[in-house]
């Protein structure tokens, strides 16, 4: 049975009462980016909102979050992560530390099951014909290569590799409702965008292909190539 959703609402409860003191300041600002990622329904939505008592606010947000499936508890807290919230809500440096032992331990469990298909290991044991090259950025035939290889958790890959905030994830949802392959283009265009001159064919191959990534070994590897 999987027991990371109740790992992620346990981490909720826990540190409640500091989560509650830290997002008190301005938690209409944390609501609207809940709404914005579809991690509230309209009906709770409005609930907090009509509230007229931060706290009231900030405690009825965690306590639906606490109510919901691991994937949405796992995107609520990696909102909590962003720039853009930190900024906001100063008193949650605590989280930081919490949730990177979190992912750790998600890494792990993936290790571990991939551990029992060995076929991967031996792909991963053959030496490497691609000659390397730190020097040339991606190129955007590069990216639409790349995104034939990215699966469903693509949100996850850009949450956690690239750090994509999931405001800008939804965004790409919207605007490519019926493509994934447009969606993941855009999500890796918009790294490319915003890292301009390090947005480099390696950089990216390194980011793709960590423990927690679900890529499949050598399967991007194009973008060690030289040009």
């Amino acid at each position: 049975m999987d027991t990371e959703p109740a790992g992620g609402s346990q981490l909720l409860l826990k540190f409640k009462p500091q989560l509650i003191d830290a997002l008190c300041g301005d938690p209409d600002f944390l609501l609207q980016h809940c709404h914005s990622s579809s991690l509230l329904t309209q009906r709770e939505y409005d609930h907090v909102k009509a509230s007229a008592v931060p706290w009231e606010k900030a405690r009825d947000i965690l306590d639906y979050m606490m109510g919901k499936d691991g994937e949405r508890v796992t995107r609520f807290l990696y909102l909590l992560k962003e720039k853009e919230i930190q900024e906001t809500f100063p008193k949650l440096g605590f989280l930081n530390e919490l949730l990177l032992s979190k992912l750790n331990t998600i890494g792990k469990k993936r290790k571990k099951s991939k551990e029992k298909h060995p076929e991967e290991d031996d792909a991963r044991k053959q030496p490497c014909k691609v000659k390397k090259t730190g020097s040339r950025t991606v190129t955007e035939k590069e990216l639409m290569m790349v995104a034939r290889y990215i699966g469903a958790d693509w949100k996850e890959v850009g949450r956690v590799a690239l750090e994509i905030p999931s405001v800008k994830l939804e965004q790409i949802v919207e605007e490519n409702p019926h493509n994934h392959k447009e969606r993941v283009f855009s999500m890796l265009h918009l790294w490319s965008m915003r890292e301009r001159d390090k947005a480099l064919a390696t950089r990216l191959h390194s980011l793709l292909t960590q423990e927690e990534s679900s890529m499949t070994p050598g399967s991007i590897d194009f973008l060690l190539e030289e040009s």
